[in-house]
């Protein structure tokens, strides 16, 4: 699976104050955990159904520096969170997003893109299963989704408390959501995010600001 800008700026947006615990759901290549590992002192579980991708993301967790507080399941959401093995202080998804459509000839693709094999009520359900009282749940889905996303968690009793616009250009439309959730309703803070200048392909100074660290150059 490649490394995309979406499993980047969740890493690096998400909030790890607190977070002594930590869950990555569909974890891919292990990017977005091992992201948190450098951001935080936490010990780190991530899950991923595909085998070939959670034998990377092994190895990715292994090259790293933090491999002692990084472990990799390879197992369904649906299925780790029956085990309830854990209780999260924070969990983490950049998760399928796709409800309808075509279907890619690449079932791989399929997987990571359509909601097939996680609809978004599985993923809330192990989510606030495994959510500590004052856990956070954060997640990265395009706009529209976003939306829906954000409607549907409500009735599981999760508030969206905080959500990042993001942006490819100023005065460009919104493409992605970045999208915070507690047991707890509280006022929605918002704020915008530019990723590329609006004249050039220079990224912006807020995207340098979040995302510096871990990239080897930008």
């Amino acid at each position: 699976m490649q490394i995309g800008t979406d499993g980047v700026l969740l890493g690096a947006w998400t909030g790890v104050e607190n977070a002594n615990r930590i869950l990555d759901i569909g974890t891919g290549t292990g990017i977005i955990a091992i992201i948190l590992a450098q951001r935080s002192e936490g010990q780190i579980h991530a899950v991923e159904i595909h085998p070939e991708s959670c034998q990377q993301a092994a190895e990715n967790m292994q090259a790293s520096p933090w491999t002692d507080r990084l472990t990799v399941f390879n197992e369904s959401i649906q299925q780790f969170s029956r085990g309830k093995r854990e209780i999260y202080d924070l969990i983490v998804s950049n998760p399928p997003f796709f409800t309808g459509g075509t279907f890619s000839n690449q079932q791989d693709r399929n997987n990571v893109r359509h909601t097939t094999k996680l609809p978004h009520g599985d993923l809330l359900t192990s989510a606030r299963n495994l959510l500590s009282p004052e856990g956070r749940f954060c997640v990265i889905l395009p706009f529209i989704e976003g939306l829906r996303f954000q409607e549907l968690a409500a009735t599981y009793h999760l508030y969206c408390t905080k959500m990042t616009e993001v942006t490819p250009r100023p005065g460009l439309n919104v493409n992605r959501l970045l999208l915070q959730f507690e047991r707890t309703e509280r006022p929605l803070v918002r704020d915008l995010l530019a990723i590329r200048q609006t004249d050039s392909e220079d990224w912006t100074d807020e995207y340098i600001a979040m995302t510096g660290a871990f990239y080897l150059k930008m």
